[in-house]
């Protein structure tokens, strides 16, 4: 038996696209983040003259992900740019040190001209 009933269409509703259209945009909205990365300049190493100069201050610090030493004495990212100005700064990174612990202690040290730091691997 066929239905002889005419077929009515329906009208399209959009309303529950365009909400599922918002709830994507809040989600990668509040998902993703909106800050900017800064970057830090490292120029490459040259070559040496063969000379020690004697009267260049040395430091040596350690970084690791909690640790932070200056010449064998624990120390903290602000007061560590105080305690260094000018002279030869050399960084060994622990195995749990992160990129972003480097990038802090960097950026605090920037400024100092005078300041050369070598990262050792």
């Amino acid at each position: 038996m066929r239905n002889l009933a005419p077929f009515v269409r329906r009208p399209l509703t959009l309303t529950p696209l365009i909400d599922v259209i918002f709830l994507l945009l809040l989600f990668f909205m509040l998902t993703s983040t909106f800050s900017t990365f800064g970057e830090i300049e490292l120029s490459n190493a040259s070559e040496g003259t063969g000379t020690a100069d004697a009267s260049v201050e040395r430091f040596f610090v350690q970084l690791g992900a909690e640790r932070l030493t200056l010449n064998g004495q624990a120390t903290t990212l602000e007061d560590i740019a105080s305690r260094i100005e000018t002279g030869q700064l050399l960084v060994s990174l622990d195995a749990d040190a992160s990129a972003q612990r480097l990038v802090d202690l960097l950026h605090r040290l920037r400024a100092r001209d005078g300041l050369n730091v070598l990262v050792l691997e």
